[in-house]
């Protein structure tokens, strides 16, 4: 099994060109699935074996990831990994056990109200260990609500954008590249953090660095907006994600279309762009019942 498992990472990692954390996740679902069906079956993982796999022992499965806790959603996201392993390790001939997967209700996406959005990010600031690290913090946070790029996006940006005009051109999910625009605040933010950063911003090194001169962590993003928002007295939905959904919320509030919306986004589906309507209609409706005289 242990072959077979190294096979399906090096498709992950090289075929299917997934993003680390995917790569992570759906590694860890067929990891999983095999330890399970080990102990399940009393014997053996293979590819062979594999092909007498039926819905009732994917109903095993998910049932016990159940007993570890999992949510619908996260119990849908387990399935799903559970069978794109199952028809890498099958072919496409096979046919895979017929298995229904819990009920998700999509949740609409939660924007941070734009004032919220720069006290926040001048928390992150001032509370940074250097005056450096705070301009980069400040900077790295008005790029996610102004040009409205995933975390990873923003800390994967490397030195050869420089110098910057009004647009950038950012590598998102799947090697796909999309251009952004990038706001004259946003941009001046920063130049101000490159001039205070004692690390050069070589077109080959990473354009945000870390204290030690590295390319910085997500992880430390998200943990410096953390800490923000509890001093703040924040939303726990309050994260650098928000700032994206926030930049897509204002600008389709703002009268964008939503292929123009899809496009700055780099969803690859319309449908993924076409939650944001939602979220405009419920803004809506709040302002109506916060100032109707009669709501």
């Amino acid at each position: 099994m242990s072959s077979l498992l190294a096979e399906y990472l090096a498709f992950l990692t090289d075929n299917r060109r997934m993003s680390p954390h995917s790569v992570r996740a759906y590694y860890a679902t067929a990891d999983r699935l095999a330890g399970f069906l080990q102990l399940y079956w009393g014997g053996d993982v293979t590819r062979v074996t594999l092909h007498n796999i039926s819905s009732a022992d994917m109903r095993a499965f998910l049932a016990d990831r159940r007993g570890d806790g999992l949510t619908n959603r996260s119990t849908a996201r387990e399935l799903s990994a559970a069978r794109h392993f199952l028809r890498f390790a099958l072919g496409d001939d096979v046919t895979l056990p017929v298995m229904k997967g819990p009920r998700v209700q999509r949740s609409l996406p939660r924007p941070v109200n734009p004032d919220d959005v720069l006290a926040l990010a001048d928390d992150v600031a001032e509370n940074a260990k250097d005056g450096w690290i705070g301009a980069r913090d400040w900077a790295l946070l008005l790029l996610l609500y102004g040009s409205g790029l995933r975390v990873s996006e923003a800390t994967g940006l490397m030195g050869n954008i420089l110098p910057m005009g009004s647009t950038i051109r950012v590598t998102g999910k799947r090697n796909k590249t999309r251009i952004v625009p990038l706001l004259e605040q946003v941009r001046a933010a920063i130049q101000e953090y490159l001039a205070l950063c004692p690390y050069a911003a070589g077109s080959d090194q990473p354009l945000f660095r870390g204290a030690q001169g590295g390319p910085l962590s997500p992880a430390l993003v998200r943990r410096a907006v953390q800490g923000a928002r509890t001093r703040l007295g924040l939303s726990d939905r309050t994260t650098p994600h928000a700032l994206r959904h926030s930049f897509a919320t204002h600008l389709l509030a703002g009268g964008a279309d939503l292929r123009s919306l899809q496009e700055l986004l780099g969803h690859a589906s319309l449908s993924s762009t076409q939650v944001y309507t939602a979220v405009d209609t419920a803004m809506l409706l709040d302002e109506y019942q916060n100032a109707h005289p009669r709501a």
